[in-house]
């Protein structure tokens, strides 16, 4: 299994498929390259391009040196980048669309974007997230109660309670409540971005690579309303809704629209 070494001497674990130009894929929440959706989409891009996926710090293979912060993310995809060559698009979903957005206001060597979902609240069509929330789950995390973690988590997302109720019952909860302490990470990437209000685009002034920005028809309107919101934010993007799909990616539905972009 190969890894890269981010700045501060945390391992990444990463691995490569597919023939092409290099393309990054990044994680949002709860995810890493045996748990989610990196390697079907992975999969249905190699006809085209070489694509590495890792994993983020704190899940799968990969190390978490203390302390974390945002930085030492992008700190991770510089290294991963740099394995790539240097040069390389990039692929984001969820909350890893807002770590790659970043990455591209800090890393020229990001010279393409597709950005799927990122999971803003921008105005009133749902609730702002109250402000102690991410400390709240810090706290739950700290007394050793991931599982309470994870419920509030996809209580705030959506997630009916009683499928969350089923979601306690299956094997993966136990993968799940593994994950659980990187949650902390992916809410203070959103920052402040989660207050109902819109974007501050001077965060990403510098990211002028372009880029699409994405939704799903299906997926709720406040996050089609982020997807749009970011795309005007930015410097040089432009945004398309994918229709039929919703905020879990279907790698053969989403894989057509990255491929469109980035060889264009």
């Amino acid at each position: 299994m190969p890894t890269v070494t981010s700045a501060d001497g945390t391992v990444i674990a990463y691995e490569t498929t597919g023939r092409g130009p290099a393309l990054v894929l990044v994680d949002g929440s709860l995810c890493h390259r045996d748990f989610g959706p990196a390697r079907s989409l992975a999969a249905a891009l190699a006809d085209t391009f070489t694509v590495h996926i890792y994993d983020r710090r704190g899940r799968g293979a990969s190390g978490n040196t203390q302390p974390w912060s945002p930085d030492r993310e992008i700190e991770d995809l510089a290294a991963v980048l740099e394995a790539a060559g240097n040069d390389a698009y990039v692929f984001g979903a969820s909350s890893g669309a807002v770590l790659a957005a970043d990455a591209l206001n800090r890393l020229p060597g990001f010279s393409r974007a597709v950005l799927y979902e990122p999971p803003f609240i921008v105005d009133d069509t749902r609730p702002a997230r109250p402000a102690g929330f991410t400390t709240g789950i810090e706290a739950m995390i700290a007394r050793g109660d991931e599982s309470a973690a994870l419920k509030t988590f996809f209580r705030d997302v959506g997630v009916p309670a009683p499928i969350i109720q089923i979601m306690k019952l299956t094997p993966n909860w136990k993968k799940l409540k593994a994950l659980a302490g990187t949650l902390p990470y992916d809410l203070h990437i959103l920052g402040d971005t989660s207050r109902g209000v819109p974007l501050d685009s001077a965060r990403w002034a510098s990211a002028t690579a372009p880029t699409l920005v994405l939704d799903g028809g299906k997926s709720p309107q406040y996050m089609r309303n982020a997807a749009r919101a970011l795309s005007e934010a930015l410097p040089k993007a432009e945004y398309r809704t994918i229709p039929g799909q919703t905020h879990i990616i279907k790698a053969t539905a989403l894989a057509p629209s990255i491929k469109d972009f980035l060889t264009a």
